[in-house]
């Protein structure tokens, strides 16, 4: 399910940024930041802005820090070049990973993503050589008390979603990414915000690991989580 791994790393994720919560207001107001300049500074006019002020409001970032990072990207005086990037490798036990970051420094950043795969077993790769085995897609995921199965699927699908699947957690709802904006629009007004909504990349096929194997990949996320740059880290484990 496209969902699923979603579902468990949302409470796993809780705690790490609660504990990182500093660290992760920096993150935020960098992806607030690019949004804001490559689209327009009105969240009501630009979805991928309007998503990155969700993601802040949901771990209580302060509106002041919100309003600093839109100014940033919209102020002359002060350089907000920031690039987005995409490493594409295998972590420990051979697990495929994309790891994506906003930096305004790649030969900084590509050092440090490339040291944290070697010294936690694994191996950068090239670009294209880990993510032909995934899809970006949209992912939405919504409690079940949001709606019953029928209401939820036809609002999903007439927004132009891919697909819907249910489980005990809940609804993931998946659809392309140049539709990720009318589809999260139909489904707010539908149901509220999601519990999650991002542009995600969604393995085809996915390994399942020892417990072993699996500590040592939750380490590995860690260690790439805590680098400045790095955004989202997406892996191919059941």
């Amino acid at each position: 399910m496209a969902g699923h791994s979603k579902w468990a790393n949302i409470q796993h994720r809780k705690g790490a940024q609660d504990k990182k919560r500093s660290s992760m207001f920096t993150k935020l107001a960098k992806e607030i930041t690019i949004a804001a300049k490559i689209g327009d500074p009105n969240p009501d006019m630009n979805p991928r802005l309007r998503l990155a002020i969700s993601n802040a409001k949901k771990l209580s970032m302060p509106n002041d820090n919100i309003k600093r990072a839109i100014d940033k990207a919209t102020s002359n005086a002060v350089d907000t070049n920031y690039n987005e990037a995409r490493y594409e490798g295998y972590g420990p036990g051979a697990i495929a990973v994309i790891v994506e970051a906003l930096t305004d420094n790649p030969n900084r950043t590509a050092p440090e993503v490339r040291a944290t795969f070697n010294k936690n077993g694994g191996n950068l790769g090239t670009p294209g050589s880990v993510s032909f085995n995934f899809d970006k897609k949209g992912l939405f995921l919504y409690e079940k008390k949001v709606g019953d199965e029928e209401k939820v699927f036809e609002v999903a699908l007439e927004a132009g979603a891919d697909n819907v699947e249910i489980d005990e957690n809940g609804y993931a709802i998946t659809c392309d990414p140049n539709d990720f904006a009318k589809v999260m629009e139909a489904l707010e007004k539908a149901f509220g915000e999601a519990q999650s909504a991002e542009l995600s990349w969604i393995p085809k096929s996915t390994v399942a690991v020892d417990e072993e194997t699996q500590a040592k990949l939750d380490k590995f996320i860690e260690a790439m989580e805590d680098l400045d740059d790095v955004q989202n880290v997406y892996t191919n484990v059941e």
